[in-house]
């Protein structure tokens, strides 16, 4: 049963597919070793045959024979190579994609890996590296000690009784070297990470850091970890080194020794001279294996840490696949029953039990104090969040009936901190669509307000927008990202804080755009802390502490929370200056 659940392992699955591969550089395998007996058989028939003739046809016609054998071993050693490499390069893309899934999957679920949360990808980089390496073919190759020592035993018993103990020996060290490096490695993998999250740290909020004068007590921060990771590299090193070189001091030793043997048999008379040549080369061949493992023992270790880490995380997280049947996109309403939620990877309750309903062409404001749970529930209800308890359902089915690629299609979504990614601004707002058609992306823009703006930068919809749009302003980066919420009409578009950065201009095109998503039958939802954002708005949920505490029409929700004398902070500065702007209503009328 345990080896059924190993083999239905994605890594394992992924694995099986090369059988055919892995048969093939067995196969190999198996003739180079047996074509590596000819350096041997060569060299003694040299010494006992060619010497004592002084056959000149005969050597030449060895040599001949020889120059065959290691041409045929060359061009075997390099077709199992090119084999393997192409097996870890085939590997790495297709696991690349569900890696990466798991790695986000692992963040929406509160899961994500220390440091730079980059940990899964190295570690399928090292499980290619040890595919593409010296690291199988070494493998395959240990069996084949057992064919060298019975050759060695044919020439006589005590040599090869002397390679065995040798070999015993090599196996006692690599198991040394196994105990020595693993502790080191796995401690090595987590302090990459961690080593690299806070450079990547350090360098994004290098600005802050200037301005607070915090930069040198954060390098400092960097270099304490930094000597952590040297120390570690060090032991991990120094072990690697030291068995390493003993295996090989030893190997030599015990080259050494046979020949003694060797010499000992021949003075005895129970052996010729060459069979001290071929016996010294023989043996040095069969531990050439055990040898070569413990030299690259770091590359082996740290592909088996990779392989356990990834099959774990795998085991942790549902890699969501394509739905069976295709839902069509949502265009009738918005479901909340009964909704409790906590953020992923925790059990504190932020939201509890909000339940409200909105069909299309609505469009709801939520309002409350800091804290209340408003942007929890909005992560909840574009399905980043899950849902502890209670559903959020488009058009009845609840998020996980929709293939994820299909659902955020129907989803427009403008966080507090707009994110945008390197690449021009018509690949952001195209949410980098393959071939986005033009006219797609301009009417987002239109929708957005924002086209004007954007064909008065440099290279208009080229212009490159930089590494988390450090090249755009703070309002330009939000009404981009307006655009990208509304690029090919999502059903539900949901905005959070979406002026906080906006001039009067910016305010005017957010206001249009809400009052075109409820007029192409949309649903719109508004976090606002700002008045103007809840004036085309056609019901308010009013939130504080996690609960819901008012739902309805916004003029009635607005005068009942107005009503008491609730210090809701922001929350009635937004409501207050919204009743004084009711007359500026979406022109199709308020539901």
């Amino acid at each position: 049963m345990a080896a059924e659940v190993k083999l239905g392992t994605p890594l394992w699955r992924a694995v099986h597919r090369y059988r055919t591969a892995f048969i093939t550089v067995a196969i190999l395998s198996a003739v180079l070793n047996v074509l590596l007996l000819g350096g041997s058989i060569y060299m003694m028939l040299v010494y006992d045959s060619v010497l004592p003739s002084h056959s000149l046809p005969t050597l030449f016609s060895l040599l001949a024979m020889i120059t065959i054998v290691y041409a045929f071993q060359a061009l075997f050693d390099m077709m199992r190579s090119r084999i393997l490499n192409d097996v870890g390069s085939a590997l790495d893309q297709n696991m690349q994609p569900l890696v990466q899934r798991a790695i986000s999957e692992a963040a929406l679920r509160g899961g994500r890996f220390s440091g730079d949360g980059m940990t899964p990808m190295r570690d399928l980089d090292n499980i290619r590296a040890f595919l593409s390496g010296t690291g199988p073919t070494t493998l395959i190759d240990l069996p084949w000690i057992v064919f060298f020592l019975v050759v060695l035993s044919m020439l006589h018993i005590w040599l090869g009784v002397t390679a065995l103990v040798g070999a015993l020996i090599m196996i006692g060290m690599t198991w040394m070297t196994d105990r020595a490096t693993k502790a080191p490695t796995q401690e090595i993998g987590q302090l990459t990470s961690y080593r690299s999250g806070m450079a990547e740290s350090n360098l994004r909020h290098v600005e802050v850091l200037t301005a607070l004068g915090m930069r040198e007590r954060m390098r400092d921060r960097w270099s304490e970890v930094n000597k952590v990771y040297l120390a570690s590299n060090d032991r991990l090193a120094r072990s690697v080194a030291v068995l390493g070189g003993s295996s090989k001091v030893f190997r030599m030793f015990l080259q050494s020794a046979i020949l003694t043997v060797g010499a000992l048999l021949v003075i005895d008379g129970k052996a010729s001279g060459g069979v001290i040549f071929a016996s010294s080369i023989l043996s040095g061949r069969s531990l050439a294996p055990i040898d070569t493992a413990i030299a690259n023992w770091r590359g082996f270790a740290s592909a088996r840490a990779g392989w356990r880490r990834l099959n774990d995380l795998f085991a942790r997280l549902s890699a969501a696949g394509d739905a069976v049947v295709q839902l069509p996109r949502p265009s009738k309403e918005l479901l909340v029953e009964q909704v409790v939620i906590a953020p992923p990877g925790t059990q504190r309750v932020t939201v509890q039990h909000a339940q409200f309903r909105l069909g299309a062409g609505d469009a709801l404001g939520i309002i409350g104090p800091s804290a209340a749970g408003k942007t929890s529930l909005a992560r909840a209800l574009i399905g980043v969040w899950p849902v502890l308890r209670g559903s959020v359902r488009l058009d009845g089915a609840t998020r996980d009936q929709w293939d994820p690629e299909r659902f955020g299609e129907a989803i427009g979504y403008l966080p507090q901190t707009v994110e945008l990614l390197e690449g021009t601004v018509a690949e952001n707002i195209a949410r980098f669509e393959p071939d986005a058609p033009s006219e797609v992306i301009i009417a987002a823009a239109q929708a957005a307000g924002v086209h004007d703006l954007v064909v008065a930068l440099p290279q208009g919809y080229e212009t490159p927008v930089g590494s988390d749009g450090t090249q755009l302003s703070a309002g330009q980066r939000q009404r981009i990202g307006l655009a990208r919420a509304l690029y090919g009409n999502p059903f539900l578009v949901l905005l959070d804080e979406p002026n906080s950065n906006l001039d009067q201009a910016g305010e005017e095109a957010l206001e249009h755009a809400i009052a075109g998503v409820r007029a192409r039958g949309g649903i719109a939802i508004v976090i606002a802390h700002r008045p103007s954002a809840l004036a085309r708005v056609s019901h308010v949920l009013f939130m504080r502490d996690g609960r819901q505490e008012a739902f309805g029409p916004r003029d009635e929700v607005l005068a009942k929370i107005m009503s008491k004398p609730i210090p809701i902070n922001a929350g009635v500065e937004a409501a207050d200056n919204s009743r004084g702007e009711a007359p500026r209503k979406a022109a199709g009328g308020e539901r």
